[in-house]
């Protein structure tokens, strides 16, 4: 295990400060340099956070902070669940390299959380291979499933308002089960300072909301 490079507010710091230069439409000098330590970066790594996102296209967690080879440990699946693979992957992430921070990170027009509001909608629909994204989402959103779901579909605010609140609850969700699957990443946030927030991406504004952290 190597020691923390930086500790989780540190980390977070440094995550704001890379989604700001994306939103202003600015990319660091060290995210462009980092190209050329390719060989460099075949012999180590140091990422200093985890993010846990979405396989969504639009949003690669890279560019969003504005981070070069290296700097994250980036996990990908649609609707950024937390299966068991998922949460091996961050608890290798926080064993191997020290890392203090992880970060649950949701978007806005999710096809992962549509395909399970969907599913509550129609539930017949669903496809089995499918099923193991939506079965994982699904338990995150209570009341949340059934707002809307057999009510006016051609109120498009309150729809939008429902997929909406139904991506912030599966990020909480996902935040609160990586402690609650893993008695390694629950101590380690009780012991070692280890931190898990959610956060909520917004395609349209590029801005990064932080908004959870998980107790």
């Amino acid at each position: 295990m190597q020691g923390p490079q930086l500790d989780a507010a540190q980390a977070l710091a440094r995550l704001r400060e890379g989604n700001r230069r994306f939103v202003d439409h600015v990319v660091s000098l060290e995210a462009l340099l980092s190209h050329a330590r390719r060989e460099d970066h075949a012999r180590v790594q140091r990422p200093f956070a985890v993010i846990l996102g979405c396989s969504d296209s639009r949003a690669p967690a890279e560019f969003v902070f504005d981070q070069g080879l290296g700097d994250l440990f980036v996990i990908r699946v649609a609707g950024n669940i937390a299966a068991p693979s998922q949460i091996g992957s961050v608890e290798f992430a926080v064993a191997r390299f020290g890392i203090r921070l992880v970060v649950v990170l949701g978007h806005s027009n999710c096809g992962a959380i549509q395909a399970t509001l969907e599913a509550v909608d129609h539930p017949h629909e669903v496809s089995p291979a499918l099923h193991a994204i939506v079965d994982r989402i699904m338990p995150a959103l209570g009341d949340i499933a059934h707002a809307h779901a057999h009510g006016d579909h051609d109120d498009d605010d309150a729809l939008n308002r429902r997929a909406h609140d139904a991506m912030r609850a599966n990020v909480r969700y996902t935040a609160a089960r990586l402690r609650v699957d893993s008695t390694y990443l629950d101590r380690m946030c009780d012991e070692q300072g280890l931190s898990i927030v959610g956060a909520d991406y917004d395609l349209s504004s590029g801005v990064v909301d932080f908004f959870h952290a998980a107790a």
